[in-house]
């Protein structure tokens, strides 16, 4: 499993050091859509230096005009966040981009139904998020929402998931052999020692 690493509601300089200094113990690094549209993806690309291990994702959750928005953020990142409440014609034109650009999509499944989720489940390569929201109030079993989504739909390859992770739920994520990797935010971020936290992570999903 892997371990993807979100920062955001920072300052960039902050985003910046703390992605060079985790870059090298996580898989992925993500810069939130909150960071991206605090500072935009000239900004982010002129001080960030290439991450010489970890990918990076930027969480742009492109609703609309998707070719011009991932062809933007490809100049930056790995991966691009699309949200599952996009048409399908636009899941499917950034999809056709990111498999020529050889990259990565990111379909954020929060808040959408199962009806809609049965109408885009036809990208293989695609990474699809299991998200609860931030503002949601509801309670949130990662390891069980991840079980359901798997049984419902199970041509799905690659599931990733979101929401409160804690090193417990990564243990038991990593265990229930499902998802593919694992995000995980302020459990790593606002630690006096991010690089040891993540480290913590690390362990406890291999």
């Amino acid at each position: 499993m892997d371990l993807q690493v979100a920062i955001d509601r920072v300052t960039l300089e902050k985003a910046v050091d703390l992605a060079q200094q985790l870059d090298g113990q996580v898989d992925i690094i993500e810069f939130g859509t909150s960071l991206i549209k605090d500072y935009g993806l000239e900004q982010i690309h002129a001080r960030l230096p290439k991450l010489q291990h970890a990918k990076l994702l930027l969480d742009l959750k492109t609703i609309d005009e998707g070719d011009y928005e991932f062809d933007k953020g490809f100049a930056v990142g790995d991966i691009l966040t699309v949200m599952g409440a996009a048409s399908p014609d636009t899941l499917t034109s950034v999809y056709e981009l990111t498999q020529a650009r050889g990259k990565q999509m990111f379909i954020d499944m929060m808040e959408i139904t199962a009806a809609k989720t049965a109408q885009i489940v036809d990208h293989p390569a695609a990474i699809y998020g299991i998200h609860h929201a931030k503002d949601s109030r509801a309670d949130f079993d990662a390891a069980a929402t991840v079980a359901a989504f798997h049984t419902d739909f199970p041509a799905v390859q690659h599931i990733s998931v979101a929401g409160g992770i804690d090193l417990a739920m990564a243990q038991k994520l990593a265990t229930q052999g499902i998802a593919e990797s694992v995000i995980v935010g302020s459990a790593i971020v606002k630690t006096a020692d991010p690089v040891a936290a993540a480290q913590k992570f690390m362990e406890a999903i291999h």
